[in-house]
């Protein structure tokens, strides 16, 4: 038990929002603590949990800089290029393949 208050699904008091929810208005929990959680229930597995934050401690998110619009978009790029062939593909390679499909399957690559 975590000592937390649990309220049903959508029953939680004003004043209080999930992360989601947070960032849908533009803010950040802002390094506060958890403090309270809602629970869903499910039918075979145990229930969803959602831990909430108060709304006037939440602060705003922080604006993306130039130098990280950089980094996501050279972390963007390192994801699409194929280890293998060491070719753009053009779409962000799943790790469950760890290549582009032409090098996964053997066909060959085509001019885009």
């Amino acid at each position: 038990m975590t000592g937390l208050p649990v309220y049903p699904w959508r029953l939680a008091p004003d004043g209080l929002a999930t992360r989601r929810q947070l960032r849908a208005a533009g803010l950040r929990p802002g390094g506060q603590d958890v403090v309270a959680q809602v629970e869903r229930p499910r039918r075979r597995r145990g229930p969803l949990v959602a831990f909430l934050y108060r709304l006037d401690l939440a602060l705003p998110v922080r604006p993306m800089t130039p130098a990280r619009w950089a980094a996501l978009e050279r972390a963007n790029e390192a994801r699409r290029l194929c280890p293998a062939c060491r070719r753009d593909a053009g779409y962000v390679i799943p790790l469950s393949l760890g290549t582009c499909v032409p090098c996964q399957t053997g066909t060959e690559h085509y001019a885009a």
